[in-house]
C-alpha cells in the first residue's frame, strides 16, 4: 500500500498536467511572493533578490506561468509569430521545463495585430502578441516583479495593480472630497506606452541579471507588422503578460 507522502511527491512532478498539485503549487508561490514583500519593505535588498531568484526556479511558479498564458487567459488562443495557439498537456509540462534555464533569448518578435478602442471604435489601438513561450517567460517574470514592487508602490495607488479595481479608486476619492469640496484633476499621456525610454526604463526596474536581461530582450526583439520587421528605439509593445493596462493583461 502506497504511502500519502509518496503519493504527494509523485504528484508533485507528476507527468499528467492535470493531476499536479495546484493549490499547492499557488500557496507555495504566495508564500515566497509574501517574503519578497516583507523584504523590500524592510529594505533587504539581497534577500528580496536571492528570492526572486529563487521563486524563478521554482516548479510551482513555472506551472502556474504556463497554465496563465495556455489556460487562463482570455487571449490564450491568439498566436505569435510562431503560429502556436494551443499546447497539449504534455507540451504544457514541456515548457514548464524549459522556464527553469533562464539564460533564454528574448528574442522572439511580437505579432502586431490591431483592435478598436473601446471609446472611439474607428480608432484602432496597435498590440503586440508575443509567442506562446515568451508569454510564459512574461509570466514567470511577473510573479517575481511584482511583490517587489507593491511593496514600493503608494498606498492610494490604484492603476494596473492586482486585489485593486476602479471601484476602489471611486471609493477613495470619495473619502478624500465627500467632508469639503476638491478638485479632482483627469490627466492623460498621449502615447505613453509608445515613447518609454527602454534604457530608462531598464535601469528604473533595477532588476537582477536574468530579469533585466530578459526585458531588454523583450523590448529590442522587434515587430512583425504585415510581413515587415520593425526595430523601434522607444516604447513598449502593448499586448503582452507584463504589459501594463489591465485590459490587455486580459487580451493577451
Amino acid at each position: 500500500m502506497q504511502s500519502p507522502g509518496l503519493k504527494a511527491h509523485v504528484d508533485w512532478r507528476s507527468e499528467d498536467w492535470k493531476k499536479l498539485l495546484w493549490k499547492k503549487f499557488q500557496r507555495n508561490v504566495f508564500r515566497l511572493q509574501k517574503r519578497i514583500y516583507q523584504a523590500i519593505r524592510r529594505s533587504d535588498f539581497r534577500r528580496a533578490r536571492s528570492l526572486q531568484r529563487l521563486l524563478l526556479r521554482s516548479w510551482s511558479a513555472r506551472c502556474l506561468a504556463v497554465r496563465q498564458v495556455s489556460q487562463d487567459n482570455r487571449g490564450k488562443r491568439t498566436p505569435g509569430v510562431d503560429g502556436v495557439a494551443s499546447l497539449t498537456p504534455r507540451q504544457r509540462l514541456a515548457y514548464a521545463r524549459r522556464l527553469h534555464h533562464l539564460s533564454h533569448k528574448a528574442d522572439d518578435p511580437v505579432r502586431r495585430v490591431y483592435i478598436s478602442k473601446p471609446n472611439n471604435p474607428k480608432e484602432l489601438r496597435p498590440l503586440g502578441i508575443p509567442t506562446m513561450f515568451q508569454r510564459a517567460l512574461q509570466a514567470l517574470v511577473k510573479l517575481a516583479l511584482e511583490p517587489e514592487w507593491e511593496a514600493r508602490f503608494e498606498p492610494n495607488s490604484y492603476g494596473f495593480r492586482p486585489g485593486r479595481s476602479p471601484h476602489d479608486a471611486v471609493a477613495a476619492i470619495f473619502n478624500f472630497i465627500r467632508l469639503k469640496p476638491k478638485f479632482v484633476l483627469d490627466t492623460d499621456i498621449e502615447k505613453c506606452f509608445d515613447r518609454i525610454e527602454h534604457s530608462a526604463l531598464v535601469e528604473k526596474l533595477s532588476a537582477i541579471q536574468p530579469i533585466a536581461k530578459l526585458v531588454r530582450g523583450w523590448l529590442k526583439a522587434g515587430i512583425v507588422d504585415d510581413g515587415k520587421v520593425l526595430f523601434p528605439k522607444a516604447g513598449t509593445p502593448q499586448g503582452g503578460v507584463v504589459t501594463p493596462p489591465t485590459m490587455l493583461q486580459k487580451e493577451c
